[in-house]
């Protein structure tokens, strides 16, 4: 999927997301990675930069028994970060939960350019 950095692109890619997944009757908590999918979004929205008009890319992947989700934005890869912020800080919790729900996370250098930031759910599909 590929998303404008605009605001309400958040919210397209959690109904994007909801309904590409919901055929496969997830064994993993879809509401979690809808949350993990928003903050991803919102950070790559925020944080990306570029000179030219640029777009937010997420795609989903299964791996054995795990769900990976990427997004790419054009953001420098060194800029992510695991942060703690205080009480009274109104930002930089995002991946503060993607770490506490997934699975595992990373980011680096995007195949696109720029930067990638990616999740994965063990055990995300159902039993065959």
């Amino acid at each position: 999927m590929t998303l404008h950095p605009l605001p309400d692109s958040v919210g397209r890619a959690r109904r994007w997301f909801r309904r590409l997944i919901a055929p496969y009757g997830m064994a993993c908590s879809v509401e979690d990675c809808v949350l993990m999918l928003s903050e991803l979004v919102t950070n790559a929205i925020v944080y990306g930069q570029s000179g030219e008009p640029w777009i937010v890319r997420v795609e989903w992947f299964r791996e054995e028994s795990s769900l990976r989700v990427e997004v790419h934005n054009p953001g420098l890869p060194v800029n992510v970060r695991l942060r703690h912020p205080d009480a009274e800080d109104a930002h930089g919790r995002g991946l503060l939960l993607v770490d506490s729900l997934a699975s595992s996370w990373d980011s680096g250098p995007s195949r696109f350019g720029g930067t990638v930031v990616t999740f994965s759910m063990a055990d995300a599909w159902p039993d065959s």
